[in-house]
């Protein structure tokens, strides 16, 4: 699950955080030059394999020998430490942001170690991202076979389908357990040391880390980085259970399926709820605080996804509303929503449902850490950094040796940012500069069909162009018009690329439709890596396949001419 995000473009240095049932601003600061970045994971590179100038099996055989003599040594001693220190990094939270800041720390030599208070894997893991998917991937199937319609048109004959509850259940459990034993797997095999506690920062390059009931243990290292994510934002007046009024942490265990559930926002996680309940059927109704249905997407987008995943489904929603207070079923009454109007405050309405969700978005987890004995004020609950994810002070100076990175800076809550943020640290710690562009980081929503989307909207595009001084323009393809998409029924969808004609520069790119989650990291790699439209549209794609939407969807930019081409002459092989 992921928290609703809207890149602003009236200031290159602000994002805005759509939280449904409210809406709350926070700001950062973008990068001023793309960069590429990895995201966590054992990479091929991180194990010792590169790419050979020239192919044949010594070089392949050398570069298993080294290998096995770098994984060797990561299991020895995990790097030697600073002179004067216990580690040369220590890291606070093991969620998929330390676990990526972790590898790529041992992949550069330096003694590492990661302290979890909770469980490895973090919110993402254990009680967001990959839970949820297992939940989607249930309610994909159950569309499947559900809609008469989509099966007669492939000459399939299905009889009616069904689902064990608890069969579901186990399944995302099943898969956040086997995700979560994989990463603290392969922390291990790399020699990094898991340390237990909650983690506490005493001064400069000195934590404590320990149990409650039992002593704590300090250790010192060259660096810290804070990577202590976040937990579900539950608005004041609403009073939440666990049972019939619940956060997405409760909705994931899947322990009843109401018969109507009240959903309090419509941003990523209200809308892949939605997606669930339904499939396994729910009535759903929908509680946004602003006047329209997911904020944060393009709004072209936004009305396409809308004519499909709410309007023919049994969803109904109000907008424009705050629910000021929500009581939870109790002595045979169901649970009472009170509607008050967002703009007045004035009374709107009073709901009765079986349950309601609240899906308001995530707050920063940072209790415990320390922050005053370092000096700094948390800014909305948020660890105050740089571009650079460097810790900033209440007095505005930088913290030396001190950064944080993921959903408890802000900047982008979304997993694989986190983990970005944390490959981006551990290249400066190890001496190179490293500015991350947040622009060229993709989102996803995975409902059926999935959202996605890279840099900015047209609204804010249209902003940034008019305080610039440029134009835009804007093409778009339809999956109609893509073979794979028609061969599988799915020919629902919509691909928006918005550029700059008198460069070529690719500004944001809005998915909806069949796999947009993953369809868009083509163009979030391009914007990454500062490529431009006139060479990525001599790009060959797969046919058939969904890339083409892409493929079309560049070709059909109109670049001014007399842009310089960088593309190369083409080399034999």
């Amino acid at each position: 699950m992921q928290a609703s995000i809207s890149l602003s473009s009236s200031s290159p240095s602000s994002l805005a955080f759509a939280r449904s049932d409210r809406a709350v601003e926070f700001f950062s600061t973008n990068a001023s030059k793309p960069s590429s970045f990895r995201f966590c994971g054992l990479r091929g590179e991180a194990l010792g394999f590169s790419t050979l100038k020239r192919s044949g099996c010594n070089q392949v055989a050398l570069s298993q020998r080294r290998l096995f003599k770098k994984l060797s040594a990561s299991l020895k001693d995990n790097g030697v430490p600073s002179k004067g220190f216990d580690y040369d990094l220590v890291i606070i939270g093991a969620g998929v942001g330390g676990h990526g800041a972790a590898l790529h720390a041992v992949e550069k030599g330096l003694k590492t170690a990661i302290i979890e208070g909770d469980v490895v894997g973090g919110t993402c893991v254990n009680r967001g991202c990959v839970p949820s998917k297992a939940l989607l991937a249930v309610s994909g199937r159950m569309r499947e076979l559900q809609s008469e319609h989509h099966l007669n048109a492939l000459g399939l004959q299905v009889s009616s389908a069904g689902y064990d509850r608890q069969g579901v259940a186990d399944h995302a459990n099943n898969l956040a357990t086997k995700i979560r034993n994989n990463l603290t797997n392969s922390l291990k095999a790399l020699g990094v040391d898991i340390l237990t506690g909650v983690g506490t920062i005493l001064g400069p390059q000195k934590v404590k880390y320990g149990k409650a009931g039992f002593s704590d243990n300090v250790i010192t290292a060259k660096d810290i980085i804070i990577a202590t994510g976040s937990v579900p934002f539950v608005p004041k007046g609403i009073e939440v259970d666990g049972k019939t009024v619940i956060t997405s942490d409760h909705a994931l265990k899947l322990e009843f399926i109401p018969d109507w559930i009240a959903i309090v926002g419509s941003g990523y996680i209200g809308l892949e709820f939605s997606d669930v309940y339904t499939a396994l059927g729910s009535e759903v109704t929908f509680i946004e605080a602003l006047d329209q249905l997911m904020p944060g997407f393009d709004p072209e987008i936004g009305k396409s996804a809308q004519r499909v995943l709410i309007n023919p489904r049994k969803i109904d929603y109000h907008t424009g509303v705050f629910a000021s207070k929500i009581i939870p079923a109790r002595d045979g009454k169901p649970v009472t929503i009170e509607l008050i109007d967002a703009k007045t405050k004035e009374p709107r309405d009073t709901l009765e449902v079986d349950a309601a969700l609240i899906a308001t978005g995530r707050a920063p987890f940072t209790k415990g850490l320390g922050l005053d004995n370092i000096n700094v004020e948390t800014q909305r609950g948020f660890v105050p950094v740089d571009e650079c994810m460097r810790v900033i002070d209440k007095n505005g100076k930088l913290v030396p040796h001190v950064y944080c990175i993921g959903d408890a800076n802000g900047k982008m809550m979304l997993a694989h940012a986190a983990s970005a943020q944390g490959i981006s640290v551990v290249e400066q710690v190890s001496g190179k500069d490293h500015v991350l562009n947040h622009l060229s980081i993709p989102a996803a929503c995975f409902t059926h069909p999935e959202i996605s989307f890279v840099g900015l909207t047209e609204p804010q595009a249209r902003e940034r162009a008019e305080k610039e001084g440029y134009e835009i323009s804007i093409t778009k393809t339809s999956f109609k018009a893509n073979t794979k998409a028609l061969a599988e029924n799915e020919g629902e969808g919509l691909a928006k690329l918005i550029y700059r004609p008198d460069t070529g520069e690719i500004l944001g790119v809005h998915i909806f439709g069949l796999h947009a989650a993953d369809l868009i990291h083509e163009a979030s790699n391009a914007i990454a890596l500062g490529t431009r439209i006139q060479d990525i549209k001599f790009a060959v794609h797969a046919h058939p396949t969904l890339s083409e939407v892409l493929d079309e969807l560049f070709k059909s930019a109109k670049v001014n001419s007399g842009v310089s081409n960088p593309v190369k002459e083409p080399v034999a092989i």
